[in-house]
């Protein structure tokens, strides 16, 4: 059972005019045949090489065999215990997957150091290690890698033991790891990282978790046919329509998970659509929310914003005859391999319709040249002494979109927000109108206290501002949304929020340290932000736990 309902029915003769120019044009039919011609000339080449997703579905039966023949070794040998290493789209759809079926996943996704070190204090010998990376030179994954081959070493254990490598053939990472005696998954080299969830990134890490994979394909496999139909029934055309109807400027879609339902797919649904269509001014902004966040309760939304209410249909489904919508909702229903494949459907569709190439991130690679530039830059410079010391420090603000760091005895100290009241006023001065606020937290995901702090802050302001407001963990957001900060619409407002960890923890067989790294990574988003014009407000905090105080 998979579809899609509208509730503003006055704009349902706009909709079925934009479906059947769509049918007119065969876009599903061209889509499921991979036509690379379907965002013009400019895009045709890499899309040529980015099409395989939508026959994943049918390559998929090998890589289960393999997983389940591993998964079923390593229980053998008791390791039970699955750490993925992976960044944007190669950890985003594992976790969700996981999350539905209620296995155990650790996702390591990020440089915090301090989420690094309980990743690595973990059960070691009852620990199996999954490395995912498409391109196999991401600095976040490669650090990860080396992390936990010191360690195994240093346990006295055997890192090819433990250690599974998902990466496209050919890649360095593919090559070195061979040599190690890794076990090596080699994904279709012809899928992008974010259309990559029914393929081995996806498949590999919730296979070995104990997720009922062969369900989640069969799933995705069968609504395939009717995805690629040109018919008006077709759940990928209603939701192409429905977000560009409903949004005639293309800008904000609340992805609002049911009550009840597992966590997870929105922050999914929020890297796919967001790095796919943020691009040459343009861009949806995805906002995940949950069941408690005021969006889900209020009578209307922000004037750029549509509600996307998400029900995944588990447990044989259920009685959506009787569900009332607004005029700003939308409501989509199917079980989770078949949301997987409806959104990577409707995304595409989305570029299409929008002009944009959704297979290239032309902006993600700013930040980490910035980034490189200052962990390369000599030890003694300024610049790198600047944005990586670690003395303590209140704040880091932009004034007229030039950086400033702050030391706890500057005289402008007085300027730090020091409470909501101050914050959102500072906020409020420099939202455009009709403009959003990015929350971008580089901070420990794997505290659980400071992801409640979080999750309320951007409540109070989502609230408070009367605007889209979205939470991002750094670096992740990198990998996802960052292409739409810096390539979408200049609408966008940004706040840093970095602690100062107790303790940093050096890369193995490099002159860096996690803290470094992810304050490079910080400081390089910060500067490019900053160079395209786009407020930042940072806020470094001797502990990240203050963030309570704010609210």
């Amino acid at each position: 059972m998979i579809g899609v309902e509208s509730g503003d029915r006055s704009l349902a003769p706009m909709r079925d005019e934009l479906i059947g120019r769509l049918i007119e044009a065969r876009v599903a039919s061209r889509l499921g045949a991979r036509d690379a011609t379907l965002w013009g000339p400019e895009a045709e080449a890499e899309a040529r090489i980015r099409l395989d997703w939508v026959v994943a579905t049918a390559e998929a039966e090998a890589i289960i065999a393999e997983v389940e023949a591993l998964r079923a070794e390593l229980q053998s040998r008791g390791i039970d215990r699955v750490v993925l290493c992976g960044m944007g789209g190669s950890s985003l759809a594992p976790e969700v997957i996981c999350q539905r079926y209620a296995v155990a996943l650790e996702v390591l996704d990020s440089t915090h150091p301090t989420q690094v070190a309980r990743a690595l204090h973990g059960a070691l010998e009852r620990t199996v290690v999954v490395v995912a990376s498409k391109s196999g030179g991401t600095i976040e994954t490669r650090s990860h890698l080396l992390a936990f081959e010191a360690a195994y070493r240093n346990a006295g254990l055997d890192p090819a033991a433990h250690i599974v490598i998902v990466t496209d053939p050919g890649s360095p990472l593919d090559d070195g790891s061979s040599a190690k005696g890794y076990r090596v998954f080699r994904a279709n080299p012809n899928v992008g990282g974010r259309f990559s969830a029914l393929t081995a990134f996806g498949l590999v890490p919730s296979g070995l978790a104990g997720a009922n994979v062969r369900e989640l394909v069969a799933e995705a496999a069968a609504v395939r046919e009717q995805l690629i139909a040109d018919i008006p029934s077709n759940p990928a055309l209603q939701l192409t329509s429905a977000i560009i109807c409903g949004l005639p400027e293309r800008y904000a879609i609340v992805l609002h998970e049911c009550e009840n339902e597992p966590a997870g797919i929105s922050a999914w649904i929020e890297q796919l659509v967001a790095e796919s269509t943020g691009k040459n001014g343009q861009g949806v902004l995805p906002v995940a929310i949950s069941e408690h966040s005021p969006e889900a309760h209020q009578t209307s939304a922000p004037a750029s914003s549509l509600v996307i209410n998400l029900e995944w249909l588990l447990e044989g489904g259920k009685d959506l005859s009787d569900r009332e919508l607004e005029d700003f909702e939308v409501l989509v229903y199917a079980p989770l391999g078949a949301q997987l494949l409806l959104w990577e459907f409707a995304t595409a569709m989305l570029g299409h319709c929008m002009g944009v190439d959704p297979f290239n991130q032309p902006d993600v690679e700013s930040a980490k040249v910035a980034a490189r530039k200052l962990l390369d830059a000599p030890r003694t410079s300024e610049s790198v002494l600047g944005e990586l010391s670690d003395m303590p420090r209140t704040s880091v603000v932009v004034a007229d979109h030039v950086v400033r760091a702050l030391n706890a005895d500057d005289a402008l100290a007085h300027a730090v927000p020091q409470n909501i009241a101050e914050l959102q006023a500072a906020l409020e001065a420099s939202i455009p109108s009709g403009g959003y606020l990015a929350i971008q937290a580089y901070l420990d995901r794997s505290d659980e206290e400071v992801s409640r702090h979080l999750v309320a802050l951007r409540d109070v302001l989502a609230d408070r501002l009367g605007v889209p407001v979205t939470l991002g963990w750094g670096p992740r957001f990198l990998h996802s949304t960052g292409q739409l900060h810096k390539g979408g619409p200049a609408l966008g407002v940004f706040l840093q929020l970095l602690d100062s960890p107790a303790a940093d923890l050096p890369i193995a067989a490099s002159e860096m340290t996690f803290g470094q790294l992810i304050s490079a990574q910080a400081a390089g988003d910060r500067n490019v932000l900053a160079a395209h014009g786009r407020p930042v407000i940072a806020l470094r905090m001797r502990d990240a736990h203050a963030i309570a105080s704010l609210l």
